[in-house]
């Protein structure tokens, strides 16, 4: 099936950044020659009409809209550098977050672009600031010892508790109950919530705003429950409640602060996201 290749490509990209000599090509090749980070936005663009066209949804407005999408943080950063890096950020982030250009794809290919665009961005993230201002701290790779593995169970057995009794208590999630669907299927959706929805926020909210955060203001606790209150707002306009939804913001906010101890103190961003995974794992078959 066409969609799902180029969702598998797209997601192929993302995981060859984890590769220490494909970080290290990619930052020397735009250390020597700074102007080839316009190549990215050129070929991401070119990646999602592409896949537009491969739907039959293809549009010379909406090609245009990313590119313009994707230069926009691309010129900041090459012009401005470090004093665009929050700039750079909100460009990547908001129009993603707000479905800008949804009026130009139709309905039936929403879903599947909004995913390629979400893609794209994190592609182009991940080009700009691990390749281009080689942002340190960003811990975009495997996990480096034991602590990276067992601190995410930590994190679970310490939040799952707190966010069970709040969520119920405000009214965001059900009475825990038995899981209805196949072992098959519990078991296949750790990789899709892991690829499709943890890790990337986690390369958003942590190896991005939160160490930039960090890096700004200091690793302290005020930083965390800031980094966490914006990741929080970030779900305000998520269901399954009307939005704007302060109860997926509070429930979001705590969880955010469980993946922002675990990213501060493991070596691997994929540890919070392990922990990510878990805890929407466990929300969605259980409550």
């Amino acid at each position: 099936m066409p969609q799902t290749a180029i969702l598998c490509a797209i997601l192929a990209g993302v995981l060859a950044f984890l590769a220490p000599g494909v970080q290290r090509a990619l930052q020397a090749v735009l250390k020597s020659r700074p102007q080839l980070a316009f190549a990215a936005p050129v070929s991401l663009t070119a990646c999602f009409a592409a896949a537009s066209a491969a739907v039959g949804a293809f549009g010379v407005k909406l090609t245009l809209l990313v590119l313009i999408y994707t230069a926009a943080p691309t010129l900041l950063l090459y012009f401005q550098g470090a004093r665009a890096d929050f700039l750079a950020i909100l460009l990547l982030w908001l129009p993603i977050e707000f479905g800008a250009g949804a009026a130009l794809i139709p309905r039936a290919q929403q879903g599947f672009l909004h995913n390629v665009a979400y893609g794209v961005a994190i592609l182009l993230g991940l080009t700009l600031f691990l390749g281009f201002r080689r942002i340190g701290g960003m811990k975009y790779n495997l996990p480096r010892d034991r602590r990276d593995l067992w601190l995410p169970l930590v994190g679970f057995a310490i939040s799952a508790p707190v966010l069970i009794v709040v969520g119920i208590a405000i009214g965001f999630i059900p009475p825990p109950h038995l899981p209805t669907q196949s072992a098959g299927k519990m078991a296949a959706a750790v990789g899709i919530i892991f690829a499709a929805t943890a890790l990337p926020e986690e390369i958003l909210f942590r190896a991005l705003i939160q160490n930039l955060m960090m890096q700004r203001f200091g690793a302290s606790t005020r930083t965390l429950l800031l980094a966490s209150f914006i990741f929080g707002c970030a779900h305000l306009d998520n269901g399954p409640q009307p939005t704007p939804n302060w109860r997926y913001m509070v429930v979001a906010t705590i969880a955010g602060v469980a993946y922002g101890r675990v990213f501060q103190k493991s070596r691997s961003v994929a540890s919070s996201a392990a922990l990510h995974t878990m805890v929407d794992w466990t929300k969605h078959f259980f409550f």
